[in-house]
């Protein structure tokens, strides 16, 4: 069990590689957004997972027809990925919080913005799956 616990640095290369993977195969298991499952209503990450798997396999321009952040969040993970294995750490060493921080803003912004197009102008921001 122990030497599991020190391993907990390889998880962004294991989940980088899984997402690369289900974007050759996705039949491949994943999460339901619940909030979508509620209320009908997609949620700010919804259709991000595909985004992210499409961007990691080479395709952008499918990539940010499911998500304008999947290309950021494959590059994200990448240097994720890269810094976990080399620093051999989870979390890696002096990462500022203003860039998550940013992220989050990003991401409920285009969100609201894809939420009011679709309402007031019924245009279809949001793929259907």
């Amino acid at each position: 069990m122990r030497r599991l616990q020190h391993a907990g640095f390889l998880l962004p290369a294991a989940l980088t590689g899984y997402l690369w993977l289900k974007g050759a195969h996705p039949a491949l298991p994943g999460w339901p957004c619940p909030l979508r499952a509620l209320t009908g209503m997609p949620c700010p990450t919804c259709f991000l997972t595909r985004a992210t798997s499409l961007a990691l396999r080479g395709d952008l321009t499918g990539s940010l027809q499911w998500h304008g952040f999947g290309p950021l969040a494959a590059a994200t993970l990448v240097g994720w990925s890269v810094l976990a294995v080399r620093q051999r750490r989870l979390m890696p060493r002096e990462l500022p919080a203003w860039p998550l921080a940013a992220a989050a803003v990003g991401l409920v912004g285009y969100w609201g913005l894809r939420v009011v197009l679709r309402q007031s102008l019924g245009w279809a921001t949001f793929p259907e799956p």
